[in-house]
Formats: C-alpha cells, structure tokens, sequence
C-alpha cells in the first residue's frame, strides 16, 4: 500500500485565501496598515480596535486562530519613531487584546513580539507592528510537523465577530 516513495510526498490542504498573499510578492506598492487603518470598513478590513494613535487588526495570513496585530496610524518603521504616547497606547492595547484572547479563545500562552528589518523577518518592515498569536498545548501538530502546512480551523469573520465583541466589551 505506501511504498517508501509515496510517503514523501505531500498530501494537499485547500486554503485558497493564501493566493493572495503569495500573489502580492514581497514588497506591496501601498503601506497595508496605512490602508486599513485610513478607512471606515472596519469589519471588512478586520480592524478590531481603534484607539488614539493605534490600532488592532486580524492578522489576514494567520499563524494561529486570533493572531492579532497591534500598529501605530503613524507610518514608522522603528521604535524610535513612536512617540512615548504612541509606545504607551500600543502596549496598552496589546494588553487589551491579550485579556479579550484569554477570555474569549481561553489559550494556554501567546506569543507577543515585533519584527524589526527583513532579516529580523518583518513582512512589511516600513510600518512598525507587534504581533500577539494564541497559543495552545498542542497546537502544533503532525501537519505543521510533517506536512509544513498548517491548519486554521476558523474562519477570519468568525475570529473577528468573537474578539471585536471581546474587546467592545471590555473597553466600554
């Protein structure tokens, strides 16, 4: 039945929504966060929060359920360029969507960090940016292991109606 060569290959998981992000190439022409955070189609745009000199926003090519992005309006691309109140505003808020993830998803741990330059593996290095990704106990799995795919298994509406809930709820 599985001869030694067919267990090397790979089996095919459809997740059609990566197109466009493998289609966009590395260097979009337009700044996503300006963009998102410029207009008023929050849900669409899945702008969770907005506060005075930041915002919150669904990760569009997760790397778990939840993983959230929290960037400044002002178009930086460091820490030194943020103001001592736009630093303040971004880790309060990073706060909020840590405590609206905890009691919304009830994950076991997150990640929380930013990437600074392309070596540092920043995706869109012009527009500073932290991430805070959910985790769970075993989440990381055979296909993420194995297969080098992985397997989200919410869709971004149903994320963001959750968490947009959570933190409306939480920052009234």
């Amino acid at each position: 039945m599985n001869s030694g060569h067919e267990k090397h290959s790979l089996e095919l998981l459809w997740a059609p929504w990566r197109m466009k992000y493998i289609m966009a190439g590395e260097h979009p022409s337009e700044c996503v966060f300006c963009i998102k955070s410029s207009s008023d189609a929050d849900k669409e745009n899945h702008v969770l929060c907005r506060c005075r000199t930041c915002f919150a926003i669904l990760n569009r090519f997760p790397y778990n359920n939840g993983h959230i992005l929290v960037a400044p309006y002002e178009h930086t691309a460091d820490l030194d360029g943020l103001t001592d109140e736009q630093l303040l505003d971004i880790m309060r808020l990073l706060r909020d969507c840590e405590k609206a993830l905890a009691k919304s998803m009830s994950p076991d741990g997150f990640n929380v960090g930013l990437n600074l330059g392309s070596a540092a593996g920043a995706g869109i290095k012009g527009h500073i940016h932290f991430h805070i990704v959910p985790r769970w106990r075993g989440d990381t799995n055979f296909m993420t292991v194995t297969g080098r795919a992985k397997v989200i298994p919410q869709s971004l509406e149903e994320t963001y109606d959750i968490l947009h809930e959570a933190l409306s709820a939480q920052m009234r």
